[in-house]
């Protein structure tokens, strides 16, 4: 049963922020969260922009992780930055949000071995021919994955120069920035951690030369669009995709330190827990700002959409704090959590590997007459209940 969120009077999450050169009216920031609702060629279509546009009420939305280049995909029907229709297509998500008065940053992800050539017509690359260990989807279903290429320095060099290239296609296409993606076991993930960078030249071995690709990629990104419109995010010792870092307490202080020298506009933390010291680890050692991104249960999702915890995050210390789950179910988040409505029951079944609307841009809204009478039957069946 769907709970009412108890809100404090004078929430932290519902004041206002500043973030680069942008206001924000409000510290709730909507997590990237895939979807695979882009077409078959990687193309945001007019579902995509009604979805957003439908949360345009967020401090800011992290638009879903987007391939700056056909080699990098990962699933079918993720959206990409590297053709012009794609450009075409995320102009229009943008230009859909700007008119609902939203503001929008942009995720740039490669897969690297979390690809298959069934999705993207190529051998993944990755920092070393390791193979990732689980079935991966595919346009013909799930299909065991293959033995990725090693990235020779060539491919480097020319990869970085696409996250580069697709920043500069995300600020035409309307975003106001991007966020580098170097978390969750993905391609900069995987050159961080010891089990899948096995080199020995100078983008593998020691901390220095695991960090160096991430760090590469973040300054090129920052010189191409100007570090104020540059946010990296990365999830410490969260080990997902088959990701074991193996140092964590040595490897994210050096790649910190080497970031802040570069000066991105925000860190996005994923699992952030202010219970452990990691994060509070990250927060002194981080001079901006610091967007958390807690781990939530469904019970936690479904009785007040993550507000507990951002409260938590905010109190120890972080500046925004970015929710997925909450927002993916209720385009009108931060206006429930701010009333204390009751939340949409998120249906898990469609939340990714499907492509219609159903469980994507059909959550009713408070101000909608469906959001409404949904809202009359759950608070009729809440009532019964509990007599």
């Amino acid at each position: 049963m769907t709970q009412t969120p108890q809100v404090p009077t004078a929430s932290r999450l519902f004041e206002p922020a500043r973030l680069g050169g942008l206001e924000l009216p409000s510290r709730l920031v909507m997590a990237p969260l895939t979807r695979t609702r882009a077409g078959a060629d990687g193309v945001p279509g007019e579902l995509m922009a009604t979805y957003y546009a439908q949360r345009a009420s967020a401090g800011l939305i992290i638009a879903e992780a987007t391939t700056p280049n056909a080699v990098g995909r990962t699933y079918p029907r993720i959206p990409g930055i590297h053709t012009p229709a794609q450009v075409a297509g995320w102009r229009r998500v943008t230009g859909a949000v700007r008119a609902a008065g939203g503001r929008m940053f942009l995720q740039l992800q490669h897969g690297g071995r979390v690809g298959h050539p069934a999705t993207s017509g190529h051998v993944p690359l990755a920092p070393s021919a390791v193979r990732f260990p689980e079935p991966l989807h595919t346009p013909g279903g799930l299909q065991d994955a293959v033995l990725p290429r090693e990235m020779t320095a060539g491919n480097i060099r020319s990869t970085v120069a696409d996250f580069a290239a697709a920043a500069r296609s995300a600020v035409e296409a309307g975003f106001a920035g991007v966020e580098v993606h170097s978390a969750n076991g993905y391609l900069l993930h995987q050159f961080l951690s010891r089990n899948t960078n096995l080199r020995t030249d100078e983008w593998g071995g020691s901390v220095e030369g695991r960090i160096r690709f991430t760090v590469e990629v973040v300054r090129a990104v920052a010189e191409a669009v100007g570090p104020q419109r540059v946010g990296v995010r990365i999830s410490p010792g969260v080990n997902v995709n088959g990701i074991e870092e193996g140092d964590t307490e040595e490897i994210y202080p050096a790649l910190l330190g080497a970031l802040a020298d570069i000066g991105p506009v925000y860190l996005h933390q994923v699992h952030a827990d202010p219970a452990r010291p990691a994060f509070a680890e990250i927060r002194k050692a981080w001079p901006g700002t610091l967007i958390a991104n807690p781990a939530l249960s469904r019970e936690e999702v479904a009785a007040d959409g993550g507000e507990r915890s951002g409260e938590r995050l905010l109190a120890e210390g972080a500046d925004l704090v970015a929710l997925g789950r909450g927002f993916l179910a209720n385009p009108d988040l931060v206006e429930r959590l701010r009333t204390g409505a009751p939340l949409n029951e998120i249906r898990p079944e469609f939340l990714m590997h499907v492509h219609g609307a159903e469980g994507y841009t059909d959550y009713p809204a408070l101000e909608t007459r469906q959001g409404r009478q949904a809202l009359q039957g759950r608070s009729a069946r809440s009532s019964r209940s509990a007599r």
